[in-house]
């Protein structure tokens, strides 16, 4: 006579031989918000199986059946719908992605949906000198990955470089410098401009601009805020950054780079610990407003100062 298998539910037993419930039924909610590093995602936990959910979340890979063993948020407990913040994620690459539920019984899941991240680096702009830069695209924003070299203005001008002090403390108009006077120091880190080189609107290539104050603000709400947005700019390491490089991910891929400065009597200081980025918005009759990195923090700090300041420049491409 044959064996009689009995399909039964997936309860699990405690000690007592008592039921514990079944594993979370749930589903996962569409992919939104892709960028090239980050998503949005989530679930809607409909039965805890008779037992309390006690993790949820989703989990991610590049397989097709992603587990909690691979990468996962943690999303608080309990039934009902969630939403996932993704992280750490690589661009141009295909991810799948599900909700999980666990309770005393297990781990249950909602099925597997597939992204993919955006491109990350969307091509190159090239100056009137012919220095290439690479681009990303952040949000709705399209920013140069390197810091502006260019000796020349779009339209052909030459940009004066003042090396000496004395004379940058006294200047009304464009100027541009390398830091502490050394060429090799701007093959990595660009040129420094003062803001009356800014002004002009003609630094950056044609179909180019040095952003706003409206849109580095724009950058950095769409990267989180002020507070964590300078760790998703910065260029991950210490190879440029002085340790500890705080908060540094670089999931952006925007690469911020610690330039230095110049201050307004010429001396020069802080490469490697600070990197500073005009905006073209003007302050004050001899101010403007740009945007600061440091080493041991990850917030973008926005501040203003003097015109005859030299600063780092990023260039954002034309709508």
């Amino acid at each position: 006579m044959g064996m009689l298998f009995m399909l039964t539910n997936s309860c699990k037993k405690d000690d007592n031989n008592n039921s514990t419930g079944q594993i979370p039924v749930l589903t996962t909610t569409a992919v939104s918000s892709i960028t090239e590093t980050t998503a949005i995602c989530g679930g809607n936990i409909t039965s805890d199986g008779g037992a309390t959910v006690t993790a949820r979340g989703v989990c991610w890979n590049t397989n097709q059946t992603p587990t909690i063993a691979d990468s996962k948020t943690t999303d608080g407990t309990g039934t009902g719908s969630f939403n996932s913040n993704i992280t750490g994620l690589t661009a141009g690459t295909i991810y799948y992605v599900r909700a999980y539920a666990t309770n005393s019984a297990g781990t249950g899941y909602g099925s597997a949906m597939s992204f993919s991240t955006q491109g990350g680096t969307t091509g190159t702009v090239t100056d009137i000198d012919g220095n290439v830069y690479h681009t990303v695209t952040i949000g709705t924003q399209v920013w140069m990955v390197e810091n502006l070299k260019t000796t020349k203005y779009h339209d052909g001008t030459s940009i004066p470089n003042v090396t000496g002090a004395t004379a940058w403390s006294g200047l009304t108009t464009g100027a541009l410098c390398d830091y502490e006077n050394t060429p090799s120091n701007s093959a990595t880190y660009g040129k420094l401009y003062n803001w009356y080189a800014v002004n002009t609107g003609k630094l950056c290539p044609t179909g180019w601009h040095v952003a706003t104050d409206a849109e580095w603000t724009t950058l950095t709400t769409f990267l989180g805020g002020e507070s964590i947005a300078g760790g998703k700019l910065k260029e991950t390491g210490t190879t440029h950054w002085f340790t500890p490089n705080e908060g540094a991910t670089n999931e952006t891929g925007f690469t911020a780079l610690p330039g230095g400065g110049r201050n307004g009597i010429g001396a020069f200081g802080n490469v490697g610990y600070v990197g500073h980025w005009w905006s073209s918005s003007e302050y004050s009759s001899d101010g403007a407003w740009y945007r600061v990195l440091v080493y041991d923090d990850g917030h973008v700090t926005v501040t203003y100062g003097s015109m005859l300041l030299g600063r780092s420049v990023r260039c954002l491409r034309d709508f």
